[in-house]
């Protein structure tokens, strides 16, 4: 059983930031790895961000050096910080976890527009 629930996006202006955090309700959280898509209209789920178990991350080539994730274990939380956003950051935002993405169940998702 997992539940995630998004929040923390917004109507930001180009090179601006934003923190996103999902609270996360699953089994071991902290043995699990946690990931951040995206999903711009029109276009497919992206990978965005991944932390370990070990806090080990990983991040597209789009986000590089503009984008952290981190977790905090006691909260069964995990942050995304957004900065010098840019307009083709634009998309609905979505956390998981690994079983979340086994058995195909997404949250509700934050919107994030940036404004040019």
């Amino acid at each position: 059983q997992v539940q995630v629930v998004e929040s923390g996006g917004g109507l930001v202006q180009t090179g601006g930031s934003l923190r996103l955090s999902c609270a996360a309700s699953v089994r071991s959280f902290s043995f699990s790895a946690m990931y951040w898509y995206r999903q711009a209209p029109g276009k497919q789920r992206e990978l965005v961000a991944t932390i370990t178990s070990r806090r080990s991350t990983n991040y597209a080539d789009s986000v590089k050096g503009r984008f952290t994730i981190s977790r905090d274990n006691a909260k069964n939380t995990v942050y995304l910080q957004m900065n010098s956003l840019k307009p083709e950051d634009t998309a609905v935002y979505y956390c998981n976890t690994d079983f979340g993405v086994r058995v195909g169940y997404w949250g509700q998702g934050t919107q994030v527009t940036v404004s040019s």
